[in-house]
């Protein structure tokens, strides 16, 4: 018997966790686009502009100009502030020492 059960107990926890990994990160990267899409809707002006605006810094700078409502400006800082949480957490998972490497395997970058 001896090593095999070890190998294979070893390995179904490797894949395990790459697979564990890999779901994080696709989920983080699906709330930056909702997150984004619920922006727009929010905003139509920025609707087409997805290439344009990827930071946080660039969508306030074009929201300062909008004449907007009280209610829609406190909406849209909000989503602005989840957007900020999210690429910070995962910016920061892709940079972190185990995690960097199912990044690297699996095609993952910074957003």
């Amino acid at each position: 018997m001896g090593f095999i059960p070890i190998f294979l107990t070893l390995g179904g926890a490797c894949l395990l966790f790459y697979l564990t990994v890999r779901n994080t990160f696709q989920r983080k990267i699906a709330l930056e686009k909702e997150l984004f899409f619920n922006l727009g809707e929010k905003l139509p002006e920025l609707k087409g502009k997805s290439e344009e605006l990827s930071s946080s810094e660039q969508i306030l700078k074009q929201i300062s100009g909008l004449e907007l409502s009280p209610k829609t400006k406190k909406e849209v800082l909000e989503l602005l502030r989840e957007m900020k949480v999210n690429r910070s957490q995962y910016n920061k998972l892709i940079k972190k020492a185990p995690y960097n490497w199912v990044a690297k395997i699996s095609g993952f970058r910074p957003i």
